[in-house]
């Protein structure tokens, strides 16, 4: 229970009326205020009802609609708690609040309770609740983008698109009809379940595979904590999950099969390659927080040396020369097996220091360092194309789309 400011002012007034007034009246007139404040404010005790309609899974960044209506929406105010994981405007409604909510985190968060204020008749008395329930939501990567890179590659609008298509009539493994055997057709063609059935030789024919299978390497280290630098809130691993997720949303509309392993310096998570995985793929990697562990290249690697040639996506940060010698270092041993890719975010910094004319001495410096990191990371990357992988080093806004491109490129040359 709390006192309006009305309620203080009467409190004010009645205090007042001593001085004009006997002591005894206006004691009085002070105990009936406080009684008509303790009145007002006992009707409305009672907890309202209080519902909070919001979507289940959101998306990192994106803002979604949320409804806060609290049940008598007479005379009751709702206000959502603020948190570091979301932002949510306007926060504060009478009886009914519409406002957006945007998740700032990956990852499975609460929404508090909303607190309810309802003012009495009288405008004297107000109590504050806490009410409804606690409200989970899943908070996925950037998925809006990644359907609408799938949705360009399904209709034919991104560049090297390539369609699902059905591989010829052969010895596959995709059953296609069950038909009568002819004297040509090889042994192991033949259904001897269908020919028991109708009592004549039936066999089965297979369309040849041509399913692909895509892995994404994830890097979860303790380089992929640092912030993106454009302003935002996202950290590197923001936007590679985001990638993660057109990567896989591709893969599916293509009809590869996909998987991922993160790592850092043990592996987190690992899901092999699977037909219309997609959703795996996000289940598996939506809430990976970076660690404070040096990532284990060499150990990520082996784990999927022996695997069917794949198109292996390395999402990663390689700083400069030095700090990506042990990328470079366990490089030959997915190389010769797989096609590979290695992508990183450029830092907006560097990119603004190099096109931005110094007016001064010290921004002179700060080109000059711009440019030994930017040498820098060239010649890390010229060391890892050595070994016949492409080089993705962009700013984030365009990561997702040219690393599938490199995917899809790949796909188009047979280079799986």
């Amino acid at each position: 229970m709390s006192i309006t400011s009305r309620g203080i002012v009467l409190l004010a007034s009645c205090a007042a009326l001593g001085l004009i007034v006997p002591r005894g009246l206006a004691f009085a007139a002070f105990g009936g205020a406080l009684v008509a404040i303790v009145t007002d404010a006992f009707v409305v005790r009672h907890v309202p009802a209080v519902r909070v309609a919001v979507p289940a899974i959101l998306s990192r960044g994106v803002p979604s609609a949320v409804v806060v209506e609290a049940d008598p929406a007479t005379g009751t105010r709702v206000k959502v708690a603020q948190s570091a994981d979301f932002r949510i405007e306007p926060d504060e409604g009478s009886g009914r609040l519409e406002a957006t909510i945007t998740a700032m985190r990956r990852g499975k968060h609460t929404i508090p309770r909303p607190t309810t204020l309802r003012v009495g008749p009288l405008g004297l008395g107000c109590w504050y609740h806490r009410a409804g329930e606690e409200t989970e939501v899943v908070v996925y990567p950037d998925m809006p983008q990644a359907r609408r890179i799938a949705a360009e590659v399904r209709h034919g609008r991104f560049g090297e698109a390539v369609r699902r298509s059905r591989g010829p009539l052969g010895l596959g493994t995709d059953l296609e009809s069950i038909r009568d055997y002819l004297p040509d057709d090889d042994i192991r063609q033949v259904n001897w379940r269908a020919t028991a059935r109708v009592g004549s030789p039936m066999s089965n024919t297979y369309r040849i595979d041509q399913e692909r299978e895509v892995i994404v390497l994830l890097d979860t280290g303790r380089l992929m904590a640092s912030p993106v630098g454009d302003g935002s809130e996202r950290t590197r691993l923001d936007v590679a999950v985001d990638t993660v997720a057109a990567m896989a949303a591709v893969a599916d509309e293509v009809g590869d099969r996909v998987g991922v392993l993160a790592f850092a310096g043990t592996i987190r998570r690992r899901l092999n390659p699977r037909r219309n995985g997609g959703e795996a793929v996000l289940a598996a990697v939506f809430d990976l927080e970076p660690v404070d562990e040096e990532s284990d290249y060499s150990l990520a690697f082996r784990a999927i040396a022996h695997n069917k040639r794949a198109f292996v996506l390395l999402l990663t940060d390689f700083l400069e020369e030095t700090a990506s010698a042990p990328l470079a270092e366990a490089m030959p041993i997915l190389a010769r097996h797989h096609a590979l890719a290695v992508a990183s975010v450029s830092d907006p910094a560097v990119e603004e220091a190099l096109t931005t004319p110094a007016p001064n001495a010290a921004e002179a410096i700060r080109t000059a360092v711009a440019v030994d990191i930017e040498s820098s990371r060239r010649r890390a990357a010229s060391r890892i194309e050595r070994y016949g992988a492409t080089v993705i080093d962009v700013p984030a806004p365009q990561l997702a789309r040219r690393c599938v491109a490199a995917y899809l490129r790949a796909k188009s040359r047979a280079r799986l």
